[in-house]
């Protein structure tokens, strides 16, 4: 069984998420900031996700070339929107009272945001990166197409050669890897809305 193709693809989403992660918090922050450039970023970010993701691949295939940049380009382009909203979305929702105490204490608009605002959202901008690495799993499968790999290629090769053993294998894999990752954050985000005294969301 192709056991390199499902390393291969938890390498192109961790990579991908990394980056959707430090693009999508700086977004979330920027709209937050600056409540103007909030109603653009979201609509952006939220157009990307309405355009189906091999589209958006093959987009950029044409402007990049085919290779393993090209789906992490489509991951992280795909993803962002959870997370954006999500950031922007916990730090609006920071208690007015707490800001203005943050105030009242002489902090500055940048340690208030690091170390009292950020924190308090974070639970909420995790729920985000959820959403957002469940949906990398899904997107990386179309990275076959562009010359990406991952546990694309062995179902597409399944398909072309009608190979019942290969399509159920990535199949399998890919079910095991969401449920996995789900799993996992599952616990992190409820444990982080505990901490900060709130209820996990349903």
């Amino acid at each position: 069984m192709p056991w390199n193709r499902v390393w291969e693809h938890c390498t192109l989403i961790l990579t991908a998420l990394g980056f959707i992660i430090v693009i999508g918090m700086l977004l979330g922050i920027i709209s937050y900031l600056y409540p103007r450039l909030r109603k653009p970023i979201l609509t952006v970010v939220d157009i990307l996700q309405t355009i189906p993701s091999l589209a958006t691949l093959g987009i950029i295939m044409i402007l990049m070339g085919g290779n393993q940049k090209t789906v992490i380009t489509g991951i992280v382009l795909y993803s962002l929107l959870p997370i954006v909203r999500n950031t922007n979305t916990g730090l609006n929702s920071v208690s007015p009272a707490v800001k203005e105490a943050a105030k009242g204490m002489g902090m500055t608009r940048a340690y208030q945001l690091f170390h009292i605002d950020l924190p308090l959202a974070f639970p909420l901008i995790f729920t985000g990166i959820r959403i957002a690495a469940v949906t990398s799993i899904s997107v990386a499968v179309f990275g076959t197409f562009v010359g990406g790999g991952g546990l694309g290629a062995v179902i597409y090769q399944g398909i072309r050669v009608s190979s019942m053993k290969l399509i159920l294998f990535g199949t399998a894999a890919l079910m095991v890897m969401a449920l996995v990752i789900d799993g996992i954050m599952g616990l992190i985000e409820r444990r982080l809305y505990r901490r900060i005294g709130l209820q996990v969301p349903d």
